[in-house]
């Protein structure tokens, strides 16, 4: 055995895969945090004409490109599949049809490597992803999950151990990013779209309502606030204004923007006040983000604010592990391994779930 092979031998690689939605993502990574490779085949072009993701199209996207995603991620990492510890897939929540092409692959590679199965619950995959080629998280933290499918706010005691604090009760955040953008004709997906626009525009020249909810609830609704955009723009049903019936061809680009940007301030002051309750009742002293809205330049700036104010240590994942990967999958499965939670052949896909 020569250095390279010792070293390898040394470590726990995991083969991570992740299908939950649209896309087909496989990763190998040693020890937790050291990503080898990642491999994230997009769906983004299939959907944009529907302005949101078709389940069928995305499982049949899935079958398509698995193959391919996981034989370029162990091409990319030169791992060879006898230095494999262990394979863990996203075994929930997601598109059940989606799920399922994950699964089998993931079942299929570890039976005939003859290695352990981990199913990894992928929103909790979330919240380990600023540890990815980055240091260890400091527990307990506080993590928000905001992505097109959950808005979620957890207590973490460790990589393992989550309690969920509050979660949405109606339209997760990165899905009203969707809709406003829909509403708006800024493009899919939503967020990017919005995002840019708001560049150009004024966050108080347009005023929404942010949805707290009674008393102080650590859980979210977005569904308001896209209804409020949109009577903003064409009116209450059957109402004028200025003696016209209103609409999106009425509004300038600059009113346009400083919609786009008042929405988005909305979003994420709720966001940011939900944390800062968590903050106080929890006394953690570490806040993360995690999921696809987590990418957002805003919100990424109001939680290094409100870490600064309270004094407490702040992590983000990289942009590239903001969307759906398979590293943090994999990444999340080594604690998993590590403390012997290994599932059997029978795993099975759970479309929702609230935990």
């Amino acid at each position: 055995m020569n250095a390279a092979e010792s070293h390898q031998a040394d470590r726990n690689i995991l083969v991570g895969i992740e299908t939950t939605c649209d896309e087909t993502a496989c990763a190998v990574v040693a020890d937790g945090r050291e990503v080898l490779a990642g491999v994230v085949a997009s769906q983004i072009d299939l959907h944009a004409r529907f302005g949101g993701v078709v389940p069928e199209i995305a499982g049949r996207a899935h079958l398509e490109a698995i193959n391919t995603v996981i034989s370029a991620a162990l091409a990319d990492s030169g791992v060879d599949p006898g230095d494999v510890s262990a394979v863990a897939v996203a075994n929930q929540p997601g598109l059940i049809g989606s799920l399922l092409i994950g699964l089998m692959a993931a079942k299929t590679l570890a039976w005939v490597w003859d290695v352990p199965l981990i199913g990894v619950n992928h929103i909790h995959a979330h919240a380990y992803s600023p540890a990815l080629d980055a240091g260890p998280i400091e527990y307990p933290a506080v993590a928000l999950i905001a992505s097109g499918g959950h808005t979620s706010l957890y207590l973490c005691r460790s990589p393992m151990e989550m309690d969920l604090l509050g979660a949405t009760i109606d339209d997760a955040a990165g899905e009203a990013f969707d809709k406003v953008a829909a509403i708006l004709k800024l493009g899919y997906p939503g967020g990017p779209a919005i995002e840019r626009a708001a560049s150009q525009g004024r966050d108080d020249a347009v005023r929404f309502p942010r949805t707290l909810l009674k008393g102080q609830s650590l859980d979210f609704s977005f569904s308001g606030i896209k209804t409020a955009v949109l009577y903003h723009d064409n009116g209450v049903p059957g109402a004028v204004r200025d003696g016209v019936a209103r609409g999106l061809e009425h509004l300038s680009e600059q009113e346009i923007a400083d919609i786009a940007a008042g929405f988005q301030a909305a979003v994420v002051d709720v966001m940011r006040i939900k944390l800062r309750r968590a903050v106080k009742a929890t006394g953690a002293r570490t806040l993360i983000i995690g999921g696809g809205v987590s990418a957002n330049s805003a919100l990424r700036q109001a939680v290094i604010k409100l870490g600064k104010k309270f004094d407490v240590t702040v992590r983000m994942p990289a942009t590239e592990y903001c969307g759906d990967n398979a590293a943090m999958i994999a990444g999340l499965g080594f604690h998993y391994l590590r403390a012997g939670l290994t599932d059997t052949l029978e795993l099975a896909a759970t479309a929702t779930v609230r935990k």
